[in-house]
């Protein structure tokens, strides 16, 4: 059996800021996370570093959280038998 999964990236720049908006609804459970680059402002301008930064750092908050709520279920799972 096959499923499609969607994930939701948003980002959102300026010229020192990136910001990411990572949303997964998984079976009812809804997980969503955010990250964030910066730029010093003496670096020369490449979003497409801040851009992979900031969805690396909310895919790995997103991670955690998705691992947590497994973790939740196998020991919810565990302690009613």
């Amino acid at each position: 059996m096959e499923k499609d999964v969607t994930l939701n990236l948003h980002l959102s720049e300026d010229d020192i800021e990136t910001v990411a908006h990572a949303v997964l609804n998984l079976r009812g459970d809804h997980f969503e996370a955010m990250g964030k680059a910066r730029r010093n402002p003496i670096d020369p301008p490449m979003p497409v570093i801040g851009e992979e930064l900031a969805i690396a750092r909310a895919l790995q908050t997103l991670t955690s959280q998705i691992m947590e709520a497994a973790q939740d279920k196998v020991e919810a799972f565990l302690t009613t038998d």
